[in-house]
């Protein structure tokens, strides 16, 4: 382990008119700078060791890539054991608990913490650790609310407070996403508290964003520290407009500088890749919506998750960085690539000399499931002092339980500003005139739908030759489809596509879309859609039907009539069908009876109808494709089909 020499006495300085940080960056001998967060855990380690208290036995529970842990082990704690389930996970906590690395001394146990009975000799004094949060975060809200503890991850927290019960240390250290306090409408919340009461434990919590307290990256987390006597107080942010002293944010800038970048790959690849270049640093997809201005709109409001082609302002703390996600989530750098490992551990405050084991993916779940070092610091340190009464060799300043942070309130005022860099960034671009992109389009071709709904101008296993005539006009885009190569007069189904009354954002410079069929086929329904959201892509640069249409939780941007051909014999499924073209049942959750008696057909037809939309390319979610829906409900979430190959919910079953 990398030592210190550093003297014991206080530098010469006029520390009261300094703040109390500023102080014990005075008495630590660490300046601002690249990495100071790394020397701040050094320096003050070898400080406190220094001090002859007794060591303060702690347990780690939840480890993952050991973030807590190099705090706790860096403020003078002794972590005894580190409690984890995921093998590549305990491969990096081993690899730094060896002599010399950062958390020498510490043991890793991998093992299902409901398997995990302590031996009887084990004495701790403070127990660390958040359980998986997946089950409170805000992907569980964007899919249909939040399961909460009805999730098994849910009740992990259970474990928790057994070993609390069994272990009786004075207090606890809980973190988990913000989002655990409004789980079913905040009853798993007070579940949880009487939990930690029942345990012996009076809880003080508190939202924080990591920013606050140096780290460079905004990261809300709700934090629980339970004590068996007396009180405890959070500490004054370090940093930002609510620190005492207002010192600025740890800039992303700041904290990547001197990384090795030779290794570094620029550009995205993918459909989307080359879209990162024109964003402005601090932005995200949403500049290529109709909000922001762009005059060629690729994406929808709100149709993505804000990491969504994010990238990366240098001048402020990042966005938070998560533990998993697909091409296209970032943070990305204003350099337009991906940031290296190094560099994400370096927003994330993981020491550079701390080494994760795995492959990319696996380093970067590591990261984003930890809590950032330097905020664990200062936690550490104000239970080092109110809890374990250590004397500490420099002030703590600590709010008042009604002191009320302002990151929400500036997280707010951020979208005028954003607004503000797309309309520069936009300014800058070379606009084409709109109506130039089409005047009159004709032809004929070729297109083979798989049966995973892919969508390609080759031929595969399984799939079904569509041949698609055009006539695209500034009036109305016909675009007829059917599976004969003989060309045929007659329509059997017509679906008509027209913008929202009132919508200004309907970017097709046509007054209509005819959708034609020469025979009532499935395959050729879901084509029609198909071939309509290729032109899409192909005239207006806009990314699939959802954009165009804005995600299901919004008022519609365009809406859709089935009509069929008089005198054709039709079964009660396809007038499903044309209820659902217009909306009728879409975008709320519904029990089969309601939707009985919104489609007019019988209530134990209900599911098999579902399925069949599901083989015309509907999603259709329910209790068993999205837990957070309620046995029983249904969500057709879009009027079009919305499955491709590439869906998550292709590979899932309504039961």
């Amino acid at each position: 382990m990398q030592q210190l020499s550093l003297p014991l006495n206080l530098p010469n300085a006029d520390i009261d008119q300094i703040t109390w940080f500023q102080k014990i960056l005075t008495f630590l001998g660490i300046n601002r700078g690249a990495a100071w967060c790394d020397q701040f855990g050094l320096s003050l380690r070898y400080r406190l060791n220094q001090q002859s208290h007794s060591p303060i036995k702690t347990l780690s529970l939840f480890s993952g890539g050991g973030g807590l842990d190099i705090a706790f082990h860096d403020a003078g704690f002794d972590i005894v054991q580190m409690v984890e389930l995921e093998p590549k996970y305990i491969q990096t906590l081993e690899k730094n608990s060896q002599t010399g690395q950062w958390l020498e001394n510490s043991q890793p146990i991998c093992i299902d913490i409901r398997k995990f009975f302590p031996s009887p000799d084990l004495k701790v004094d403070f127990i660390i650790g958040g359980p998986p949060c997946q089950s409170f975060s805000a992907a569980g809200r964007r899919a249909a609310g939040v399961a909460g503890t009805k999730d098994t991850r849910g009740t992990l927290f259970q474990e928790y407070v057994r070993l609390l019960k069994t272990l009786q240390p004075k207090g606890f250290l809980f973190e988990n996403v913000y989002g655990i306090t409004g789980a079913q409408k905040g009853e798993d919340w007070q579940e949880i508290q009487n939990a930690f009461k029942q345990a012996g434990y009076t809880i003080h919590f508190r939202l924080l964003d990591a920013a606050d307290y140096g780290v460079p990256q905004h990261r809300e987390r709700l934090f629980i520290v339970g004590v068996k006597t007396g009180n405890y107080l959070f500490p004054y942010p370090t940093h930002g407009p609510d620190s005492p002293g207002k010192e600025p944010f740890y800039t992303a800038k700041e904290a990547v500088t001197g990384v090795d970048k030779s290794h570094t790959e620029p550009g995205l690849t993918g459909r989307y890749g080359h879209l990162l270049t024109d964003i402005p640093p601090g932005l995200n997809y949403s500049f290529y919506t109709t909000e922001m201005g762009h005059p060629h709109p690729v994406f929808s409001w709100r149709s993505k998750f804000s990491d969504f082609l994010y990238k990366a302002d240098p001048h402020s703390p990042v966005r938070t960085i998560k533990a998993q996600g697909g091409q296209y989530t970032g943070p990305f750098s204003w350099e337009n690539r991906r940031f290296t490992i190094a560099e994400l551990k370096r927003l994330q405050t993981i020491p550079d000399a701390y080494e994760i084991v795995g492959n990319d993916q696996a380093c970067i779940q590591q990261i984003g499931n930890s809590v950032p070092p330097q905020l664990g610091r200062i936690l550490a340190l104000s239970i080092l002092d109110q809890i374990m009464g250590v004397a500490l060799p420099f002030p703590m300043q600590y709010m008042s339980p009604n002191k009320q942070l302002g990151f929400r309130q500036r997280k707010r005022q951020l979208t005028k500003i954003y607004a503000q860099k797309s309309s520069e960034a936009i300014a800058l671009l070379y606009i084409k005139n709109k109506s130039s992109n089409i005047q009159i389009i004709t032809g004929k071709e070729v297109r083979f739908l798989s049966s995973d709904f892919g969508w390609s101008k080759n031929k595969s296993d399984h799939s079904i030759k569509i041949n698609l005539t055009y006539e695209l006009n500034t009036s109305c885009w016909m675009i007829t489809a059917q599976t004969s190569d003989i060309l045929t007069e007659e329509n059997k189904f017509v679906l008509d596509v027209f913008p929202t009354l009132g919508n200004e954002n309907w970017v097709i410079e046509t007054d209509k879309v005819k959708l034609c069929a020469n025979e009532l086929n499935p395959h050729l329904f879901t084509a029609l859609w198909k071939a309509f959201e290729e032109k899409i892509l192909d005239i207006t640069g806009m990314a699939d039907l959802v954009q165009l249409s804005g995600y299901y939780q919004y008022n519609p941007r365009f809406h859709g009539v089935m009509t069929f051909s008089p005198g054709l014999q039709i079964n009660l499924f396809w007038l499903v069908v044309q209820c659902v073209v217009r909306g009728i049942g879409v975008a709320n959750q519904l029990s089969a009876q309601n939707l009985s008696l919104l489609w007019g057909v019988k209530t134990e037809n209900i599911f098999s109808y579902l399925q069949s939309l599901r083989s015309m390319g509907y999603e259709v979610r329910n209790h068993h494709t999205n837990p957070q829906i309620p046995q029983g409900e249904y969500l057709i979430p879009y009027i079009f089909p919305t499955l491709t190959p590439r869906t998550v919910q292709l590979r899932k079953n309504l039961g």
